[in-house]
């Protein structure tokens, strides 16, 4: 049992609209690559060709988006956990639509199966090209409003932590190196730089 257990509540969220906005977004994704298929045509196919030619893409890619969003949004909801296994069911479901276009039932398979796991491991190492995510339990409200009642520590408290020398002098730091100087090795060090002739 884990040290520290509490309640986290899931607030269930709106799968349609979730998936409307999705298919919009993904659907206008696949309008700008059934554009470029149209404008890399050996034959002049006009500008109807986006739609009547290629838009197919246009399809898949909308039904693809909106379909992942529904699942994912729709699991989480009846499971009431919002975690990579939802992203994982949204991720199979999109794949079968991708894997409709071979009319096959072992391509519906293999490319539900191999989106699933590709968006599920990605979710579950964090979701992110870029490192883990921050920590979900602490509110991001409260965090950056920490940081922003975070104020500059004061430079005499920086030298009495640090100590005075890598870069981090303190003022007459030149006096005081002088007379340690005096006291251990009876050189006298000047503390004003020499002029320049």
């Amino acid at each position: 049992m884990a040290p520290h257990t509490e309640e986290h509540h899931y607030h269930p969220k709106d799968a349609i609209s979730s998936s409307l906005k999705s298919t919009m977004l993904t659907g206008g994704v696949g309008l700008f690559a059934s554009a470029v298929q149209n404008t890399l045509t050996r034959r002049n196919v006009g500008p109807w060709g986006v739609f009547v030619r290629s838009g197919g893409t246009i399809g898949i890619f909308a039904a693809m988006g909106g379909t992942y969003e529904f699942v994912k949004t729709a699991s989480a909801n009846l499971r009431e956990k919002d975690d990579h296994y939802n992203v994982a069911l949204g991720g199979f479901f999109s794949g079968a639509i991708l894997g409709l276009r071979a009319r096959t039932f072992p391509a519906i398979l293999g490319y539900g199966t191999a989106l699933a796991v590709f968006t599920g491991a990605f979710e579950y190492t964090g979701g992110s090209l870029f490192g883990y995510k921050k920590n979900t339990d602490i509110d991001e409200f409260d965090r950056r409003t920490k940081i922003r009642t975070t104020y500059r520590i004061p430079a005499e408290q920086t030298f009495a932590e640090l100590g005075e020398g890598r870069g981090i002098y303190a003022p007459g730091y030149a006096e005081r190196r002088g007379e340690r100087i005096k006291e251990a090795y009876g050189i006298e060090v000047p503390t004003s730089p020499v002029p320049a002739s």
